[in-house]
């Protein structure tokens, strides 16, 4: 699939496709999905900015489920890789055989993994070691994977969707801060309220629902990923975005005395870079073609949340990472024009 530049006519139709955008995967998702709308949400930002995601959440809360019906929304090629303590990283980048053609003659192979897919969907990848988990880092930075010595080149789209357990800890192996990092959001999957609940149990204790229909192409996804960083954004709104991710790190000037006091290690370059992105994103998804500081602010939860570090302090009080982000909301100044393109 291409990823060259667009002209100008296919950009304003991709623009009025994406006004129309959100209302046609809702209506595909909600014959498998039920509530969830925020998670929605934030996945369909994250694969319109280009970005990986994590997705946070108890068991049997259909995060499988919602990866490969988006998947199947764009036509995209799925693969699932399930984490396990055993798992090499040849099993997940693939590997080279030693073959033996007709003629007696003897050459080495390389069968991809898979990785070689559009979406990725790794399973629970805190069960693995960080040898395994390693050879995700790659792929996700650099759209390749190295084996024997040659590059292969992933297809574009790429994207990983990676869940975790935060439950039976046991066993398993915390993603490190680097890893991390390469994630655009971390996304937390709650359980439904109990009416959505009803109405998952009946809808999976009848008839299977039918299968969702394609609806763009994975071209069109590469398209909106270029389009999205198309949209202006005043340098107000740039400046509000770096200063939310500056203002998480203790010991830095501006930094309020309540992150020195709770917080190891704050945000880095890349969560202004990802705010900016997401608000991008959200802007064109609301028809807009600008980008304002609620769209920075509203995605400041998923962006910041497995990027700033909780003390020992904060955990013996009880304060939460998502507590410390609200907090810095606040005490960080609004541009004084929030829509200003």
């Amino acid at each position: 699939m291409s990823s060259t530049e667009i002209n100008e006519e296919r950009e304003r139709e991709l623009i009025l496709q994406l006004r129309d955008f959100r209302r046609r995967i809702d209506s595909e998702l909600s014959r498998v999905i039920v509530g969830q709308k925020d998670v929605v949400r934030q996945l369909l930002v994250s694969l319109l900015a280009g970005g990986n995601c994590l997705l946070t959440g108890a068991p049997g809360l259909a995060k499988t489920l919602l990866v490969k019906t988006i998947a199947d929304l764009f036509s995209l090629k799925f693969s699932r890789i399930q984490f396990t303590p055993d798992l090499m990283p040849a099993d997940i980048t693939g590997t080279e055989v030693l073959e033996e053609d007709a003629s007696g003659a003897r050459s080495m192979r390389f069968i991809p993994g898979p990785v070689f897919a559009n979406v990725l969907l790794a399973d629970e990848i805190n069960r693995t070691p960080p040898k395994t988990q390693s050879a995700l880092l790659e792929a996700m930075q650099e759209k390749q994977v190295t084996a024997a010595g040659r590059r292969y080149e992933l297809e574009s789209p790429f994207f990983v969707l990676a869940t975790q357990n935060p439950i039976e800890m046991e066993g398993t192996y915390p993603l490190p801060e680097a890893q991390l990092d390469r994630f655009m959001f971390n996304v937390m999957i709650d359980y439904l309220p109990e009416d959505d609940e009803v109405a998952v149990v009946q809808q999976t204790t009848a008839d299977a629902p039918a299968p969702v229909q394609p609806i763009f192409s994975g071209q069109d996804l590469i398209d909106f990923n270029y389009v999205v960083r198309k949209v202006p954004i005043a340098e107000d709104v740039v400046r509000y975005a770096v200063r939310i991710a500056a203002t998480s790190r203790p010991g830095q000037p501006g930094c309020p005395e309540f992150i020195s006091d709770s917080v190891s290690w704050g945000a880095g370059l890349r969560a202004g870079q990802y705010l900016v992105l997401a608000g991008k994103a959200q802007a064109l998804l609301d028809g807009r073609s600008y980008v304002t500081a609620a769209d920075i602010r509203s995605f400041a939860l998923p962006v910041l949340r497995h990027r700033i570090l909780a003390n020992y302090r904060a955990e013996a009080a009880g304060i939460t990472v998502d507590q410390l982000i609200s907090r810095l909301l606040e005490h960080v100044e609004h541009p004084k024009n929030e829509a200003v393109a």
